[in-house]
């Protein structure tokens, strides 16, 4: 098994909408960096996902499309822009993985049941075994975190430390 976490769709645009969305965001950062150290330590690649969409105004070089500041991304990590919910759709993510000989995406971020669920089921049309982090999903609904958790291959970090030790 060679992981790679992929952080998906973690922007300032989705700040902001709700109390309800920034506590679920806030809430998987704090896992989703924990696992991004983690990653690191082991020299497991960490990637970027962030979507682009004209209509909302969310745009390279505009504030929303930026990363939280609190998000411990790094500017030379693989940052894969996307324009579908699933992360592989017409972008070089897959060859991104497959020149790091990665098999299994470790997928966290934001939302959980679109962009999220899209690029699990993606991977999976490519042959690759991903796993979503357990605590690491947002959603402006967070009632639908467990429904997606339930249907899918989920690890804890705790599990992941002691797979990769």
């Amino acid at each position: 098994m060679k992981p790679a976490l992929l952080v998906i769709d973690v922007q300032k645009q989705f700040f902001g909408r709700s109390p309800v969305t920034d506590e679920s965001l806030n809430r998987a950062i704090v896992f989703i960096n924990e696992a991004i150290a983690f990653f690191r330590r082991k020299g497991l690649p960490v990637v970027c996902v962030q979507h682009i969409d004209e209509e909302d105004g969310l745009l390279p070089g505009t504030p929303g499309f930026d990363l939280p500041e609190h998000l411990a991304i790094l500017p030379d990590d693989p940052h894969i822009h996307k324009t579908y919910g699933n992360s592989f759709n017409k972008t070089p993510l897959e060859q991104v993985l497959r020149d790091r000989g990665v098999d299994t995406p470790v997928i966290c971020g934001y939302m959980a049941e679109n962009c999220v669920l899209s690029t699990y089921r993606g991977a999976l049309d490519r042959d690759l075994r991903p796993i979503l982090l357990r605590n690491a999903l947002a959603s402006r609904n967070p009632g639908n975190i467990p429904f997606v958790e339930s249907i899918n291959d989920l690890v804890s970090l705790g599990g992941l430390m002691k797979l990769l030790s």
